[in-house]
């Protein structure tokens, strides 16, 4: 078991605090981190800040950050593996998952903003014959990257790979129940030639770490991604020092189930959408909203194929869904299954723990059917294998429900006839409108959410922008000096 120290100007810190994390598989710890408080934090700012005003990284020559940037994602890929692992067995998720899914997106999101950081452009603005107007693009300054524990380092480099595009210097903390893989990345920005100060990761608590990183008046932009709960507090410390922020919260996604659907390619694509990284997932389809015509056909299928998933110990090759993070995640999971029952009775498959697994975090994929919208496994976000099924009639309706909610982060459409898809994708309120799919992201589009599901857009171009502040610079040319007086 490695002691991880936590990494300020390209060296390994010492506290006096440690803790410990967990396999949620087998319940036994896996490594030893150490636990920052307020003067490890002020010092990783203070390393960010000292790095960004030497003009290190954010007046290095764009090609070359691009070209560092590049040899951070070979050295990720070099050493694929080994973080494959490390990630399954720091959040309990299947290999499968970590190997196709989570480290492939971290490296895919490094090349894709390295290739922009020759791209990064400002815009010429006609404005009359005696002045010429124009913008450009200057990295913010220092960025306080807050991760969540379900996709460590695929959402850690959904932040670092724009900001250090653009310029900026970064801490980034990782949630406290899954930090290895993050804390990995210290020895290969080394590798890859990363001056030091430009990222430093600290190790913590949400209330002790991260409290005092995001309330640092040498912070300039706040990026978080959690629960829309926390969400507000970040919002709260933006205004110490009237900061920046980018929040990516919660949500309740709708997968709508027109009566034209292909119900085989519709199962498939929403168990995805619903159980993927064991429904510790913010997009995930969590509320089916099927037509009456097609309901009991579908949820018998639904019901079919859901008894075929494999729950075990990620680390076997045939497991496709693992335990929850931890046990207090679980203990959480639990209490909505058993609030499902009192709402909407018993599930038609699941609820309980699987057989045999005695050991772990382990919950069985729990589907519920005839759910009322009034109720709260209907409306509260659950980070879990949980899915609710409710029938209506008619697309008007289906829309109608799928809006109905505080969230707005995602949803999916599944039709015969793209083109309905098509239209009704305009009428539903998110920030990302999947037809006949669910859970697929690309580095080169935006992503975020509409309503309390978040403020901002991470990926894309949009997500580079976001870590740039505009400039604007107007020359005069008059042949002559302006004079008013």
């Amino acid at each position: 078991m490695k002691d991880y120290g936590l990494f300020i100007d390209n060296h390994w810190v010492e506290t006096s605090g440690t803790f410990l994390s967990i396999n949620p598989a087998t319940e036994q710890p896996i490594a030893k981190f150490a636990m920052a408080n307020k003067a490890d934090v002020d010092r990783a700012v203070k390393a960010a800040r000292k790095a960004f005003d030497s003009g290190v990284w954010s007046e290095m020559p764009a090609a070359e950050r691009g070209r560092i940037l590049r040899r951070v994602a070979d050295l990720l890929r070099e050493r694929s593996e080994m973080f494959s692992v490390a990630e399954t067995l720091d959040t309990g998720k299947p290999i499968f998952e970590s190997r196709n899914i989570d480290i492939p997106t971290a490296i895919d999101s490094i090349e894709y903003y390295a290739s922009l950081t020759v791209d990064i452009n400002g815009k010429c603005i006609p404005v009359g014959d005696t002045a010429l107007d124009y913008t450009v693009r200057e990295p913010i300054c220092v960025v306080a990257a807050i991760t969540p524990w379900n996709f460590p380092l695929a959402l850690a480099f959904r932040k670092l790979a724009p900001a250090l595009a653009a310029g900026n210097t970064v801490v980034v903390k990782p949630a406290s129940v899954t930090p290895l893989t993050t804390v990995m990345l210290g020895e290969i920005f080394t590798a890859a030639g990363m001056p030091e100060g430009v990222v430093n990761i600290i190790t913590g608590s949400g209330s002790t770490a991260g409290n005092a990183l995001i309330h640092h008046p040498l912070v300039d932009k706040l990026s978080f991604t959690g629960s829309t709960e926390i969400g507000r507090d970040v919002i709260d410390a933006s205004k110490d020092h009237i900061c920046e922020f980018c929040l990516e919260l919660g949500g309740k996604s709708p997968a709508v189930v027109l009566a034209d659907a292909n119900l085989d390619a519709a199962v498939d694509g929403i168990l995805f959408g619903a159980f993927l990284n064991q429904g510790e997932c913010c997009c995930a389809a969590t509320r089916v909203l099927v037509d009456s015509s097609i309901h009991k056909e579908f949820v018998d299928l639904l019901v079919e194929k859901t008894s075929k998933i494999v729950v075990g110990d990620g680390m076997d090759e045939s497991v496709r869904m693992g335990p929850l993070v931890s046990d207090s995640h679980r203990n959480s999971v639990m209490d909505y299954i058993e609030i499902g029952k009192s709402e909407a009775g018993e599930p038609v498959i699941g609820g309980g723990l699987p057989a045999g697994l005695d050991r772990g975090y382990f919950v069985e994929p729990t589907i519920f059917d005839n759910v009322p919208e009034s109720s709260r496994i209907y409306r509260e976000e659950i980070f879990g294998p949980v899915l609710t099924v409710t029938a209506f009639d008619g697309a008007d309706e289906l829309v109608r429900a799928a809006n109905d909610t505080a969230y707005g982060l995602a949803a999916s459409i599944w039709t015969g006839d793209t083109a309905v898809g098509q239209r009704l994708s305009r009428r539903i309120k998110a920030g990302t409108v999947w037809v006949n799919l669910h859970n697929f992201l690309y580095s080169q589009a935006p992503y975020g959410g509409f309503k309390q599901s978040g403020i901002g857009r991470e990926l894309g171009r949009e997500g580079l922008e976001a870590y740039t502040e505009v400039k604007n610079v107007i020359t005069w040319l008059g042949q002559g000096a302006f004079r008013w007086y």
